[in-house]
C-alpha cells in the first residue's frame, strides 16, 4: 500500500544528507570553477541558442499552489511564442544572473482552450485578474521613460488577458529548498485581491519601482474577456 508520508520522509532525508555540502548562490553546490566559467564564456561564443532567441517578453506575476493555495511564489516569466495560439515560457525565480530555473508556463488561447477536454481545461488558469488588477507587470529597461514603456507594456497585456496558463513548479523556493525535491507542482494564478498574501505585491512592486494601481487604472480600457467555468479550479474547490 502506498505510503502518503514516503515522498516527504524522503525529501527530509535527502536535505538531511546535503548539510555538509556547501552552499552558493541559495543552492547547494560548490561555486562555478573558473575552467566551468572559462567554457561556458566559450560556448556562448561558438554555440547557437536558437531556442532561447525566440524569447521576446520577460513579465513577472505570483502563482499559488494548486495544492495549497495559500503558499504565493514570485515568477520571473522569459517567453517565446510557437505561433499566434501558443506560448512557452521559462520561469524563473529572479531576473538577475544567478536566477534558479523554477518551472514553466505555457498559454494557449481560448481556441486552443476551448477543444480540451473538461479535466484537462481544469488544470489551466485564466490571467484576467492579473492583467487588470496590476499584478502582472512588464519590467520596464533601464533610462526607458514610463509613459514609452507603459504603451508597450499594455499592447502585451491586451493580449495576455484572453489567455490561459497551465504552470508547473519544478523547484520549490519558496521553502527554502537548495535543490529541487520532489514532483512538480502544479500552480495556478490568482484571481482576487484577497487571495494574495499580505506584503507580498508590496514587496515587488518596490524592488521594480512600480505601482500595481497605477497600472490598474491604466489598463481600464483592456476589455474584460469572459473567463471559462471550468479555468482556475483551485479557485472553486
Amino acid at each position: 500500500m502506498h505510503n502518503p508520508l514516503a515522498t516527504e520522509d524522503t525529501t527530509i532525508a535527502t536535505i538531511a544528507t546535503m548539510d555538509t555540502l556547501p552552499t552558493t548562490n541559495a543552492t547547494k553546490g560548490a561555486p562555478e570553477s573558473t575552467k566551468n566559467a572559462t567554457l561556458e564564456t566559450g560556448a556562448s561564443v561558438v554555440q547557437n541558442f536558437a531556442p532561447t532567441k525566440r524569447i521576446c517578453a520577460h513579465l513577472n506575476a505570483f502563482h499559488a499552489y494548486a495544492s495549497d493555495p495559500t503558499r504565493a511564489v514570485e515568477a520571473n516569466h522569459y517567453c517565446a511564442h510557437l505561433n499566434e495560439d501558443v506560448r512557452q515560457c521559462l520561469l524563473y525565480d529572479s531576473p538577475e544572473l544567478n536566477a534558479r530555473l523554477i518551472g514553466v508556463e505555457y498559454m494557449v488561447s481560448p481556441r486552443i482552450y476551448e477543444k480540451l477536454d473538461s479535466e484537462e481545461r481544469k488544470l489551466w488558469h485564466s490571467h484576467v485578474y492579473e492583467v487588470k488588477s496590476g499584478m502582472l507587470i512588464m519590467p520596464a529597461p533601464d533610462a526607458l521613460p514610463d509613459a514609452v514603456w507603459e504603451v508597450a507594456e499594455n499592447k502585451e497585456m491586451e493580449e495576455v488577458v484572453v489567455l490561459y496558463g497551465k504552470v508547473f513548479h519544478l523547484w520549490q523556493t519558496d521553502r527554502g529548498d537548495e535543490v529541487p525535491l520532489g514532483v512538480p507542482q502544479l500552480m495556478t494564478s490568482f484571481t482576487s485581491d484577497e487571495q494574495l498574501p499580505k506584503g507580498v505585491l508590496e514587496d515587488r512592486n518596490r524592488r521594480f519601482n512600480v505601482s500595481s494601481e497605477k497600472k490598474k487604472e491604466s489598463r481600464k480600457h483592456i476589455p474584460e474577456p469572459e473567463i471559462h467555468p471550468d479555468a482556475d479550479a483551485t479557485w472553486k474547490e
